[in-house]
C-alpha cells in the first residue's frame, strides 16, 4: 500500500503555529520573569536590603557601667568589679544536668550552684544566657579554655559584678541590685524604658540602688558586627559608646555608720542620725542586715528561707519601716505642746503621787516611779520623765490639740527622705479610732497617748526628724541622702539642695525652757545621767521607754521574769552640742529595757564619734533592771 504524499504547506503551517505558541510562551515566562525582578528590584527592595543588612549585620548592646555610690567623703559605698562567669545558653539543650556534670570535671561548680542556676532557669524560661559560676580565677578560666571544643553551648564572659564593701553594715540603706524579673520587665515596659535595659540583667532592688535606678544605670550604647554565615563576628562596622551611670556622693559618713553599728553588738534596733540643719542623714542603721551581694545574682532558696524566716526579721529596715510606740521621748514635744497652747506655764506645779486617776474613778495610771516624784514642774517632768506629769497635761490639752501637733511635727505622716517603702506611723484621733474601729475615742486613751503609748506609733526616722527640729529651734528639714550628683553625660556636679519642711510658730523663750530639761536629762539627776557623764560637750536628751507586752492593773513591770522578746524597746533621742546642734539622733533598742541603760550609750558614741573624732570610752556597766520611761 502506497503511504499518502505529505504536505509540505501543511506541514510548515503546522510548524509555524507551534512555533508561534512556544515563542509566546517564552515571552510570557520573560515578561514574569521580568515583572518579578521588578517588583524585587524596585517595589521591595527596602524590605529585602534591610533583611540582608540583619542577616550580615548584628546590632549588639552595649551595657554601661554602673555609678559608683560614695560617701560624704569619697568612700565607696558600691563599686564594679571585674569578673569572669561561665554561662550557660540553655536553647535547644535537652540535658542539661548531664552538660553541668560534664563541667564540674573541668571548674567545680557546688550544689548551691546548681540550685541557683535552675532557679534562675525557671525564672527566664531558657531565653538568656545563665551564670552556672560567678567568680572564676584565672586557673579556672584556663582550664575550661583547653577544653572549650566540648561544650559549643558554654562561654566564659568578663563582666562587671556589684560589690558592697560595707556589707551587713550598710545593707538597707545602700540596697543591692539582682536580676531584672517578669515584674520588673513589665515596669520597664510601663516606662517605656525598655530599650534602655537591652542587654541588662540587672536593676536596683532596694535602697538608694532601687530608689535611684535611673541615676545610677546609665544608657545603653550599641554596636554594629559585620558577621559571618556562622554568625561569628568579622569586623565592627560602628559604635555608639553607652554613658555610665551617674555617682551618687551621699551625706551618709561612713565611718560614723560603721560606729553605730558596732556600738549595737547583738541588740537589734535602729539608728538615725542627721544634720538638723540640712537634713543630711549622716548615718542610717538596721539591725540586723543582711548581705547584699548574696542578690546580685540571684539568692539560693536554702538561703532565703535562712533570711525571710529568721527571728531577727534581717530583711526588715527597721530605721525606715520598723513603728514603734515612742514612749517618754514625746515629753518634750507634748511640753511645748502646752505652752504653745498656753494650758500650762513653766512654773506650774502638780503633786506626784505616783499615779494619775480621773475625778469619781478607782483606775490608776501609774507612774513609773513608785509612790511618785512629789512636786514637779515642767523642768522636773522632763528630767525626771515624771509620767503623771503627762497625765495630766494630756488631759488638759485633749486629743484633738495633741493630734493636731504631733502631726504638724511630723507624726503620723511620711518624712519624705529618699528612699522606697517608708512606713507613716500613726498619731491617733476620734476620727481615726471611729473609722478603724467603729468605736468611741475614750479620755482614758488620751492619758495614754501622753507618755507616747497607746495606738501612738512612730519610725526611728521620724523620732530623729522630730528631735532634729528641736535641734533646729522650730525649722523642720527634709531628711535626704543624696548629697551631690556626678553626671558622667556633662562632667558637672550637680548639688541636692535641702529643704524645708515647715517652720513652727514657736517662742524661742518656750524652746529654751524644753532644750534647758533635756540638757539636765543627761546630768547628774536626769534619766540619761550615765550616759552623759564626762561629756565635753553639753547633750540634749531625752529617754524612752516602749512597752511591748501590757502590765495588769497592780502589777510591777520585772525584766528578769519577762521573756526577752516581750521586754520594753528602749528608746533614746539626743542632739549635740546643745548651744550649736550638730548632730541629731533617735536610737530604738529592741526588747532593751530603759532608754538611758540601752539606748542613750549608743547614742553617745555615735555623738563622740561625729563631734570628737574618736571612740569614746566603753560606758558604764548597767544598772537596775527596774523599769524606767
Amino acid at each position: 500500500m502506497q503511504a499518502p504524499l505529505r504536505n509540505p504547506r501543511k506541514d510548515r503551517w503546522e510548524f509555524q503555529k507551534r512555533l508561534r505558541i512556544f515563542w509566546w510562551l517564552v515571552i510570557g515566562m520573560s515578561a514574569l520573569l521580568i515583572v518579578r525582578l521588578a517588583w524585587l528590584q524596585i517595589v521591595t527592595y527596602r524590605y529585602y536590603h534591610t533583611l540582608a543588612e540583619a542577616n550580615r549585620i548584628s546590632i549588639v548592646p552595649l551595657v554601661p557601667n554602673r555609678g559608683l555610690i560614695l560617701d560624704r567623703h569619697g568612700k565607696v559605698l558600691a563599686e564594679n568589679n571585674l569578673t569572669y562567669t561561665l554561662e550557660i545558653n540553655p536553647a535547644n539543650h535537652r540535658h542539661l544536668d548531664r552538660l553541668i556534670d560534664q563541667l564540674s570535671e573541668v571548674v567545680n561548680i557546688a550544689p548551691s550552684d546548681r540550685k541557683l542556676f535552675h532557679k534562675l532557669l525557671e525564672e527566664t524560661h531558657g531565653l538568656t544566657p545563665i551564670p552556672i559560676r560567678s567568680h572564676l580565677d584565672e586557673v579556672e578560666v584556663a582550664r575550661f579554655s583547653v577544653n572549650r571544643y566540648r561544650f559549643p553551648q558554654v562561654e566564659i564572659h568578663s563582666r562587671l559584678i556589684r560589690n558592697y564593701p560595707m556589707g551587713e553594715a550598710a545593707s538597707h540603706l545602700v540596697g543591692y541590685i539582682g536580676r531584672i524579673t517578669e515584674t520588673d520587665q513589665d515596669k520597664l515596659d510601663d516606662e517605656d524604658l525598655t530599650d534602655q535595659y537591652r542587654g541588662t540583667n540587672y536593676i536596683g532592688k532596694l535602697g538608694i540602688e532601687g530608689h535611684y535606678e535611673q541615676e545610677l544605670h546609665g544608657r545603653t550604647g550599641s554596636e554594629q558586627v559585620e558577621v559571618d554565615a556562622s554568625g561569628h563576628g568579622v569586623r565592627s562596622l560602628s559604635r555608639t559608646p553607652p554613658v555610665p551611670g551617674n555617682d551618687l556622693v551621699l551625706s551618709i559618713d561612713a565611718g560614723l555608720q560603721d560606729v553605730a553599728v558596732k556600738a549595737f553588738g547583738s541588740h537589734r534596733g535602729a539608728l538615725v542620725a542627721l544634720d538638723p540643719a540640712t537634713g543630711e542623714v549622716l548615718a542610717l542603721v538596721s539591725m540586723p542586715g543582711f548581705t547584699p551581694g548574696l542578690f546580685v545574682d540571684g539568692i539560693d532558696q536554702e538561703q532565703w528561707d535562712q533570711l525571710n524566716n529568721s527571728p531577727d526579721k534581717p530583711l526588715n529596715d527597721r530605721a525606715l519601716r520598723g513603728q514603734y510606740p515612742p514612749g517618754s521621748t514625746v515629753k518634750p514635744f507634748m511640753a511645748l505642746a502646752a505652752l504653745e497652747k498656753g494650758v500650762r506655764r513653766p512654773e506650774d506645779t502638780i503633786v506626784d503621787p505616783g499615779y494619775f486617776s480621773f475625778p469619781g474613778s478607782t483606775h490608776r495610771y501609774r507612774d513609773w516611779k513608785e509612790g511618785g516624784h512629789g512636786i514637779v514642774d515642767m523642768h522636773l517632768s522632763i528630767v525626771k520623765s515624771c509620767d503623771t506629769y503627762y497625765y495630766n497635761l494630756a488631759n488638759l490639752l485633749g486629743i484633738d490639740a495633741m493630734h493636731d501637733f504631733f502631726t504638724q511635727i511630723g507624726f503620723g505622716k511620711k518624712t519624705g527622705i529618699d528612699l522606697d517603702g517608708e512606713a507613716t506611723g500613726l498619731y491617733p484621733s476620734p476620727e481615726w479610732k471611729e473609722k478603724r474601729f467603729k468605736q468611741d475615742w475614750y479620755a482614758g486613751e488620751t492619758v495614754i497617748c501622753g507618755i507616747g503609748q497607746g495606738y501612738v506609733l512612730a519610725t526611728p526616722l521620724q523620732l530623729a526628724q522630730a528631735v532634729g527640729m528641736l535641734a533646729n529651734r522650730g525649722i523642720m528639714m527634709r531628711p535626704h541622702l543624696v548629697m551631690a550628683i556626678r553626671d558622667h553625660a556633662t562632667g558637672h556636679t550637680r548639688q541636692v539642695t535641702s529643704e524645708t519642711v515647715t517652720t513652727l510658730a514657736l517662742k524661742p523663750s518656750d524652746m529654751d525652757v524644753v532644750r534647758d530639761a533635756m540638757v539636765d536629762v543627761t546630768r547628774p539627776g536626769g534619766t540619761a545621767a550615765e550616759a552623759g557623764a564626762g561629756a565635753p560637750y553639753a547633750i540634749a536628751g531625752k529617754t524612752g521607754t516602749a512597752q511591748v507586752v501590757g502590765v495588769k492593773q497592780g502589777e510591777k513591770y520585772n525584766a528578769s521574769q519577762t521573756a526577752e522578746r516581750n521586754r520594753d524597746h528602749a528608746v533614746f533621742v539626743a542632739f549635740a552640742p546643745a548651744d550649736h546642734p550638730r548632730i541629731a539622733v533617735a536610737v530604738l533598742v529592741e526588747n532593751g529595757g530603759h532608754g538611758g541603760e540601752a539606748a542613750a550609750p549608743i547614742a553617745r558614741q555615735v555623738m563622740d564619734y561625729y563631734l570628737l573624732g574618736k571612740l569614746p570610752a566603753p560606758p558604764a556597766a548597767p544598772g537596775s533592771l527596774e523599769k524606767k520611761p
